[in-house]
């Protein structure tokens, strides 16, 4: 009996290990002023596959940024046709050991008046452009990922000319692609 436990406790184990082992998938959004690679985190694993479901779907494809605010962030997630929700959200993964640094991929989200649970939306993603980050949304946002190369590009998507609602005057479109 002793050793089907140190058996069931050494498999147990080596499930945990290979979970925790598993590399972080790498995305890069393609936008008409540069590409933007990102990591997605292994421990907010609904928001990631959902990324990635999205991805292979081809939601993100030709879709654009519709909101754009300087020192801020860059969000998109709409699909080329304008849809602004695929018709569902996803439970909030907000975790302390992800804070909202220049970089950070999060999910965007109804307020708390309608959505006290912080679910987030089954698309809509924005990418933290401010220099010192946007700390007063930790522990609001789900935090799923962040920028590895290409916050240049973020930097010359955050300045565009905007028009009403922070929209983009000349859209700038994307793709994503996962790559690992």
């Amino acid at each position: 009996m002793k050793k089907l436990l140190i058996i069931i406790g050494l498999i147990f184990s080596m499930q945990i290990i290979a979970q925790t082992d598993k590399p972080e998938t790498i995305a890069v959004i393609h936008t008409t002023l540069g590409d933007i690679t990102v990591k997605l985190y292994n421990d907010t694993p609904l928001h990631r596959d959902n990324f990635i479901k999205l991805v292979n779907e081809g939601w993100y494809e030709d879709s654009y940024f519709h909101r754009v605010i300087n020192n801020f962030m860059i969000q998109g997630g709409h699909n080329k046709d304008g849809k602004v929700d695929p018709g569902y959200t996803i439970e909030n993964e907000i975790l302390s050991n992800h804070s909202h640094k220049k970089g950070a991929l999060a999910a965007a989200r109804l307020g708390d008046q309608v959505n006290p649970e912080k679910r987030s939306s089954g698309c809509q993603f924005y990418i933290v452009q401010n220099q010192r980050g946007t700390p007063h949304l930790d522990g609001a946002y789900t935090v799923f990922g962040e920028v590895i190369m290409g916050l240049d590009v973020v930097d010359k998507i955050a300045v565009v000319k905007t028009g009403r609602g922070d929209v983009p005057v000349e859209r700038i479109t994307m793709t994503v692609e996962i790559v690992e």
